[in-house]
């Protein structure tokens, strides 16, 4: 992989709410297959919340990962491992800066809840929190995911379609039974019919959640 090109390597970086300067907390936010780092950075404003700063990176090509995130996982490499890498490299900046590990959320749609999500069960520690809308762990049907993560009681927020035709049924429950089981705190809703969005119910789970930590 090192002889290969990097091919999330010099793209944006957008920032929006409270300077990183004066933020006690962060949210990283990872956009979907085909959509930009813009797009997602919308949905900070969908947060009002004090003190934080919300950092959304730009994937190379539009995508974090070549194929379905059900793939076996050699199918997505390296571009998969270097998306996982710009996140540490994200994170390594903000506690640099000043900001707990835990005031450090990660939320994303579609491929980039996917990637948030596998960055969470791939950590031995304890981040702030985490917003999966439409998306669940990452590799082919079968994959036993990090056994040894301890949430700690970390809040994490799963929604998702019952017919979203990217995301199986199956792979949201496998998401959120697996976090459950690591000790986080999940709040996990499935919406009939809703198809591959987020919806006005998931936005307000996801501000209660926030709220009960105070950012």
């Amino acid at each position: 992989m090192d002889n290969l090109p990097d091919v999330h390597a010099g793209q944006p970086l957008l920032y929006s709410g409270a300077a990183l300067e004066q933020a006690s907390a962060a949210m990283i936010l990872l956009h979907g297959r085909g959509a930009s780092a813009e797009s997602i950075l919308d949905l900070g404003e969908e947060f009002p919340l004090q003190n934080t700063t919300f950092l959304a990176p730009q994937a190379g090509l539009n995508r974090w990962y070549p194929q379905s995130f059900l793939a076996p996982l050699q199918e997505n490499q390296p571009d998969l491992d270097l998306a996982l890498g710009r996140i540490t490299r994200l994170v390594t900046d903000l506690i640099s800066s000043g900001i707990r590990l835990d005031r450090i959320w990660l939320a994303g749609f579609s491929q980039g809840a996917c990637l948030a999500a596998e960055y969470m069960s791939r950590s031995s520690v304890r981040y702030g929190g985490l917003l999966v809308f439409s998306g669940g762990l990452i590799g082919p049907p079968g994959t036993q995911w990090n056994p040894h993560s301890d949430f700690a009681g970390m809040p994490v927020f799963i929604g998702c379609s019952d017919r979203d035709p990217h995301i199986p049924l199956q792979r949201v429950q496998e998401t959120a039974d697996y976090f459950s089981s690591h000790q986080a705190q999940v709040e996990y809703q499935i919406y009939p019919n809703m198809g591959h969005t987020i919806n006005a119910a998931e936005l307000d789970s996801a501000r209660r959640l926030l709220n009960t930590v105070r950012l």
